[in-house]
């Protein structure tokens, strides 16, 4: 089949490498102009080891393995065991491998490609066009709820194993080890993080270190939503497929991917599978997430200390 695909992020990329590999004729089309460009999206990409299953892992893209979380309430420290083990990716170096694979196998990827209207003369069209999809935008779909991710680093190596958060309404701040610097980030309300997250950084870094730094930010989509067409999809963050608690969306989105693959060319069991799979964990989400943070600055001596958590919620782990 001839098969255009709109974005080339992760999910974009690895469709288009495994869809190149079953013989099809693959084009993405892509609205930057370099693969810097595309690595450079602020994200923090601290993504579980079941990246392995999907991408051959290498040193290169390791930056800091992290298999334990803080949750900083203001009266009490929960400590998550986060399993799988966690790893700092380094995004431009997933970006390239993805290039790479997907490139060889036969994909032809046109970059400075600004798509306002669904690509005529494919059999199928998959919009990877994240946030702010104009494939989804195109379809009619209804919009995700739209949070807003920020992000800021300092030039302090850091190999911790942990990373720490403060949850606040709506919302958190995080700190993440990288090794060779140390990430500072939020994620909240579009209206009231930037300055929830400004205020945060004062109370943590002189005024000298804040002139240094450089805050970037990206919209968080979330809940999923899927267009019942026979010829045209959506995957990863166009069809808001992030995880309610954290704003990460890789896992999730590979995993959809591969239902994709999976049930291709039919795109409606592609959407029936991915729905079975996610609804639930949106609404054990929806109806989890409220719960913990009013007993965490409400009633915190009803939460245990330790707590053993599957960070992506594919699988049970065992708690403490």
């Amino acid at each position: 089949m001839d098969i255009a695909i709109i974005g080339a992020g992760t999910c974009g990329l690895y469709l288009a490498w495994k869809l190149s590999q079953a013989g099809h004729k693959v084009v993405v089309f892509e609205k930057k102009k370099t693969i810097a460009e595309i690595g450079q999206k602020p994200c923090s990409s601290l993504i579980s080891e079941r990246l392995g299953e999907f991408i051959p892992l290498n040193d290169s893209l390791i930056e800091n393995k992290i298999d334990t979380c803080f949750l900083h309430f203001p009266r009490k420290t929960i400590t998550l065991s986060i399993k799988p083990t966690h790893f700092a990716i380094d995004r431009l170096n997933l970006v390239k491998i993805l290039f790479g694979l997907a490139r060889k196998a036969g994909a032809e990827i046109l970059f400075g490609q600004t798509i306002k209207k669904i690509p005529q003369g494919f059999d199928r069209v998959i919009g990877c066009d994240g946030a702010l999809s104009q494939v989804r935008e195109q379809l009619g779909l209804r919009q995700p709820l739209f949070r807003l991710g920020l992000q800021v680093f300092q030039d302090k190596r850091d190999n911790s194993n942990y990373v720490e958060t403060w949850p606040i309404k709506a919302g958190f701040f995080w700190k993440i080890p990288r090794g060779e610097r140390t990430e500072y980030g939020a994620i909240g309300p579009l209206k009231t993080i930037k300055k929830d997250f400004d205020e945060f950084l004062s109370r943590n870094f002189s005024r000298a270190a804040l002139e240094k730094s450089y805050i970037k930010s990206a919209l968080i989509p979330q809940g999923l939503h899927l267009p019942r067409q026979q010829n045209i999809t959506l995957c990863g963050d166009a069809a808001g497929l992030t995880k309610p608690w954290s704003g990460g969306g890789v896992i999730w989105g590979l995993t959809a991917a591969e239902i994709l693959l999976k049930n291709f060319p039919d795109f409606q069991k592609y959407r029936q599978e991915t729905q079975a799979l996610f609804k639930t964990r949106f609404l054990k989400a929806k109806l989890t997430l409220p719960f913990v943070y009013s007993l965490g600055f409400h009633f915190p001596y009803f939460l245990p200390s330790k707590i053993s958590i599957d960070n992506d919620l594919l699988q049970r782990a065992g708690g403490g």
